[in-house]
């Protein structure tokens, strides 16, 4: 299920955000900064979305369809207009349309709900994917005895999909894959395959 279409300004990076998470920005482009004074302006959201080529720097990009709306909770404007920005990840939302960038991109977006899973499903999925942020734990602790203890995934499993997603080490296209999965149950599946790839890829160090 979906939501309503809306049109909204997106700012495409080189990274993914989940929601739940934090993310801080540094905004020099000239056009961003001009978005960045909208976005205060007005709601104080805008769609991040993850370059799938290109440069978020002068445009001329191409970009992934699915992103997450980010909420800004904090902001400063540095002497020089440049801005300084911390955003928080809170809903996933897929691309209908792009809208000619004036002077951002902006696009026609329907937000994204959560598939519907029975809840001992949810939870299964996210107990095995905490197991496999212990085995990639032990890995790395025995490289780095110096690494902390993985500190565990929240109860809710939605949560959880997120927030484990965003701690994981994987790169950009892998997180892609976990952002755009249709629901937690999927989402932390795929998590736990990912992070024993992790694992299994630095005993082979």
């Amino acid at each position: 299920m979906s939501g309503p279409e809306r049109v909204v300004p997106v700012f495409p990076l080189g990274t993914v955000l989940f929601p739940f998470a934090v993310l801080a920005l540094h905004v020099f482009e000239p056009r961003y900064r001009v978005m960045v004074r909208r976005v205060l302006d007005g709601d104080h959201e805008f769609g991040v979305v993850l370059i799938e080529r290109g440069s978020e720097v002068g445009g001329g990009d191409t970009r992934f369809g699915v992103g997450t709306i980010a909420r800004v909770v904090q902001a400063s404007e540095l002497p020089d207009g440049r801005w300084a920005l911390a955003v928080v990840g809170t809903r996933r939302f897929r691309v209908v349309g792009w809208r000619p960038d004036d002077p951002y991109p902006q696009a026609e977006i329907s937000e994204l709900d959560e598939a519907a899973v029975p809840s001992a499903d949810a939870a299964a999925a996210r107990d095995r994917a905490g197991a496999a942020f212990d085995r990639l734990t032990l890995v790395v602790r025995a490289l780095d005895p110096g690494v902390g203890v993985f500190p565990g995934l929240d109860p809710d499993p939605t949560q959880a999909s997120y927030e484990g997603a965003a701690r994981a080490p994987v790169g950009p296209l892998d997180a892609q894959r976990l952002l755009e999965a249709s629901g937690p149950s999927e989402r932390l599946d795929l998590l736990a395959r990912l992070l024993d790839d992790v694992a299994d890829d630095l005993r082979r160090v």
